[in-house]
């Protein structure tokens, strides 16, 4: 059996360019509802898969790299909403929401 951290790793890098999973989506596809755990295992070791693909469930990226995010979310042509003084984002989770079907 895989362990926990090479099974989010791998749904991470599944996520095609332009999509977006939340934490949640992540745990759930493992059958899991640690999300916490998931965000852990990205602050840790997300460093080698596309991080920015993994968003809270309102679409926010991950504290403190938004504007890193932002670059990739704008190369890949990622659907993204801006508030109204164009301060601040999150993915359009509506339209970037992706799926993993994974064997379990």
């Amino acid at each position: 059996m895989r362990d926990f951290v090479s099974e989010v790793l791998d749904v991470v890098s599944q996520i095609p360019p332009g999509r977006a999973m939340s934490y949640g989506s992540i745990a759930a596809t493992l059958g899991s509802r640690a999300a916490r755990q998931v965000g852990t295992i990205m602050a840790r070791y997300g460093a080698t898969v596309p991080w920015w693909r993994v968003v809270r469930a309102d679409g926010r990226s991950a504290a403190n790299h938004e504007e890193r995010a932002l670059a990739h979310y704008r190369a890949e042509g990622t659907p993204l909403l801006f508030s109204a003084t164009g301060d601040s984002y999150r993915v359009n989770m509506r339209l970037a929401a992706y799926t993993v079907d994974t064997p379990n």
